[in-house]
């Protein structure tokens, strides 16, 4: 999640923990400093671009090491304040809750997050929250703010708090609920056009969770369908993409079994990425963070000449967010409303016949 969501989770929870020993305004910095320390790791040399991608929320978001570490900083609270030296438990409990939460937070968005690191570093990412979602954040934030400008506590203080971390969480649970509800709709949404994909995965568009977009691979194509929370079947809509290049499409395996950070690109993402041939170059772009011809995570990898494939140093390409339109086009979906997206307009599947078509010129080997 975001640098202000995460700072507003500790907060919290530091405030739930500390703030009836030490005080609301030193109870909320404390936390919201040890909740955002996880993202510190972007700071640190990770080698290339793709290395930094893949290995980021890796050893500063393992609960394993965020065990370890706990004393560590438990102590350091308990010297900095002198109403905690006596309350060692209080000290460790609130360092371990502003830590942890922040890495179980992070492994509800579909980024993912290393949460056994170093016993198993495959990446943990459920996908059910947008990176960025003010309702979730808010409660937060609005408790937080009321701490930092009121020492003293509260039962006042201490219901809202309650009813802020109670409504948070029960934003999370929705979100986990509304996403296998998505998946399932959108499974029948395909089957209605003839379509059995291999993978489906559901994820909410940027900000919230009333609109969704669920991703289905079908060999060298996917669908995207988007699909509104309080809007019924006729919102719905679906677009049909290209996965590959058609230079590409039936050499694809070879492509990636020869390059190394494309097979890396490839496995982090699941398999849910798409590959460019772009004026000679190989792009690998993550499907599942940004939205179609504007993804968020797209590398550059290798360039074709007369001689083959070359690997080259990879580098991050710029990608533009959001798209014409977008912006209109998520306000109206979160209301249930039906709205072309204007950026995938040419690729709308508005039934069989359009979708075999889009299928016969995909690519396909």
């Amino acid at each position: 999640m975001d640098s202000v969501t995460q700072f507003a989770l500790g907060a919290a929870v530091g405030t739930a923990v500390l703030g009836r020993r030490i005080g609301l305004r030193r109870a909320a910095l404390s936390g919201g400093l040890l909740g955002t320390m996880p993202d510190l790791d972007v700071f640190w040399p990770g080698g290339g671009p793709v290395e930094r991608f893949v290995n980021h929320r890796g050893a500063t978001h393992s609960l394993i090491m965020m065990t370890l570490v706990t004393p560590v900083f438990g102590e350091g609270l308990r010297r900095l304040f002198a109403d905690l030296a006596r309350d060692r438990a209080a000290a460790y409990l609130a360092v371990f809750l502003c830590l942890s939460t922040h890495a179980l937070l992070d492994s509800l968005t579909i980024y993912g997050t290393q949460l056994f690191w170093p016993l198993w570093s495959e990446p943990v990412g459920l996908g059910s929250i947008f990176i960025i979602d003010p309702l979730y954040t808010l409660p937060l934030l609005a408790v937080t703010l009321w701490a930092l400008f009121q020492k003293p506590w509260s039962q006042r203080y201490a219901r809202y708090l309650t009813a802020a971390l109670v409504i948070s969480t029960a934003y999370l649970g929705w979100s986990i609920v509304a996403q296998q509800w998505m998946t399932a709709i959108g499974h029948r949404v395909l089957a209605e056009r003839g379509t059995n994909p291999q993978e489906v995965m559901a994820i909410p568009t940027p900000f919230n969770t009333l609109f969704w977009r669920v991703i289905a691979l079908d060999g060298p194509r996917y669908y995207n369908v988007y699909v509104p929370v309080l809007g019924g079947d006729e919102a719905v809509t679906v677009y049909g993409h290209r996965r590959w290049s058609p230079a590409i499409a039936c050499g694809i395996d070879d492509v990636l079994a020869g390059n190394r950070p494309a097979r890396r690109l490839a496995r982090f993402s699941d398999g849910f990425f798409r590959a460019d041939l772009r004026d000679g170059t190989l792009e690998i772009s993550d499907l599942r963070m940004g939205l179609t011809h504007g993804y968020v995570f797209r590398f550059a990898v290798a360039e074709l000449d007369e001689t083959g494939w070359r690997e080259i140093p990879p580098r991050r390409l710029l990608s533009t967010q959001p798209l014409p339109g977008d912006l209109q086009w998520l306000r109206a979906g979160a209301l249930g409303q039906s709205s072309l997206r204007p950026a995938e307009r040419a690729e709308v599947l508005d039934g069989p016949a359009r979708k075999l078509a889009v299928a016969s010129a995909a690519g396909a080997c």
